[in-house]
């Protein structure tokens, strides 16, 4: 339900964007009009995708995560390693406590 809402709510801020850069252009001349749409047509999407990444919390900024693996739960850097034959959780090729190599990588 909440893809539906998002989705329902982009295509009214892009349908008043075309709204608003059709008004600018029949009150703007022609080069300044054409840039203005161009403008709206450009920095709508991005403000909208900035307040919606910034409400998931996955967009940097304040919320101290993001990227490519999401937000990491001990805030640190890297990857961290799961043993599988003791279930230790490490950093590095080998697990300090056993001395496996057999690992997975726990984001």
């Amino acid at each position: 339900m909440d893809v539906l809402y998002s989705y329902r709510n982009y295509l009214i801020f892009l349908f008043v964007s075309l709204a608003v850069s059709i008004g600018l252009q029949m009150v703007l001349p022609f080069p300044y009009g054409l840039a203005a749409a161009l403008a709206i047509f450009i920095i709508l999407p991005l403000f909208i995708r900035r307040r919606y990444m910034s409400r998931v919390k996955g967009y940097g900024g304040d919320s101290g995560g993001g990227g490519f693996f999401g937000i990491n739960r001990e805030g640190g850097t890297g990857v961290k390693y799961v043993c599988l034959t003791c279930s230790h959780r490490f950093k590095g090729a080998m697990c300090p406590r056993c001395g496996s190599k057999m690992k997975r990588a726990d984001f």
